[in-house]
């Protein structure tokens, strides 16, 4: 079934069945219930949380009824889990929406903070999330995929490591006889082209660290914490997400962020800035069947940085545009993404600790953001 057919269907049920339903169940919805209602009704949580199995013992509060609220608290955009329980209280529609008939019976912010621990451990809402995109997807082909990283603000401290033993230096030149030069350690990007995707992801440094990058007006900015990267797709859509350290280079990411999302859809484009420019990520883009589109990098341009803007100023004077120079322009497409999680799903108000927690507190944001953009296409 064509994508718009699949989700036209979807909405048509919660549209002309599921609203009508519950209007008169719970009374009349506003348009945040809806949207609640949506999210819910997509994401199917229920079939992916640890139900109760009647062992022994007091049953632990109910989890769907948890993972609902969280969905909830992503969707509506509340910075922290205490708002999200007053809201709970005094929102009668919302409240039975995720699971409790009465205010007694919200679970306390000791309950939600455990149960958060174990949608973390679980990745809950990263397989919620995968989930929806093969549904979303199988059969389907995609245009293009924009890649790129964000900043990701934490309340913790960085973790102090160890700094990279030096190599003792030899003088340049050919070595004398019998001696033993010792080979250079490969690249982390040599490396990833002979290690699975569980090594690669393995291998990556995910601790709280101190980041430093360079903002559109030229400006060095430092923040402490992490670094999200995200694959997105044509219409706004996150197909795969990793976290990593803050101090981590983008490029160190590509190619096991390629390959989880060559797992998932089946793509044309790769489209990607000046930070990904290197052969290694090139070549893994075209091994996957894939058209690489890259920003070139000064130190690949002979001539630097003067070439590069004499090369496109001549393009721009002659108003001549390369194909792949228009194609390039959608990779604006995670931008996007990356400042509606900040702005409205929940990216910019980190209130936990630890890369799994915060991963699952980012991929929750992800999961709301993605239905969402998901039903605007057909809204």
């Amino acid at each position: 079934m064509p994508l718009l057919s699949c989700l036209s269907r979807i909405w048509s049920h919660i549209q002309g069945n599921l609203f009508p339903w519950l209007s008169e169940e719970l009374g009349p919805l506003t348009e945040t219930h809806k949207q609640v209602i949506t999210a819910l009704e997509v994401a199917g949580v229920e079939a992916f949380v640890q139900v109760w199995p009647g062992l022994p013992g007091r049953p632990p509060h109910d989890r769907a009824a948890l993972a609902r609220a969280f969905v909830a608290k992503a969707v509506i955009g509340l910075p922290t889990t205490k708002m999200l329980i007053e809201r709970l209280a005094v929102d009668k529609t919302l409240r039975r929406l995720c699971g409790w008939e009465h205010p007694g019976e919200i679970c306390s912010e000791a309950t939600f903070s455990r149960a958060f621990a174990e949608f973390a451990q679980s990745a809950l809402p990263s397989r919620i999330h995968e989930a929806l995109v093969k549904r979303t997807y199988e059969g389907r082909l995609v245009g293009h995929i924009s890649r790129d990283a964000t900043a990701i603000e934490a309340r913790e401290k960085p973790v102090k490591t160890a700094p990279a033993a030096e190599r003792p230096k030899r003088k340049r030149g050919r070595p004398r006889k019998g001696e033993v030069v010792e080979k250079k350690e490969p690249r982390r990007l040599e490396r990833q082209g002979e290690m699975s995707l569980a090594e690669m992801l393995a291998e990556l440094p995910k601790h709280c660290a101190v980041g430093t990058k360079r903002n559109a007006k030229g400006h060095t900015t430092n923040w402490i914490g992490y670094k999200l990267h995200l694959d997105v797709a044509d219409g706004d859509i996150p197909i795969s997400a990793i976290l990593t350290s803050a101090s981590l280079h983008d490029s160190q990411v590509a190619i096991p962020l390629a390959t989880l999302t060559a797992g998932r859809v089946t793509n044309l484009y790769d489209l990607m800035d000046s930070a990904y420019d290197a052969p290694e990520i090139k070549a893994k883009s075209v091994a996957l069947g894939h058209v690489p589109i890259i920003d070139a990098h000064p130190r690949s341009v002979p001539g630097g940085k003067e070439a590069v803007a004499a090369e496109a100023l001549a393009r721009r004077t002659a108003g001549y545009r390369p194909a792949e120079e228009v194609r390039y322009n959608g990779r604006s497409a995670a931008e996007r993404v990356n400042g509606g999680l900040k702005d409205d799903f929940g990216a910019r108000h980190v209130r936990v600790r630890g890369n799994p927690k915060v991963f699952c507190h980012l991929m929750f944001g992800v999961l709301a953001l993605t239905i969402d953009h998901l039903m605007r296409l057909v809204t």
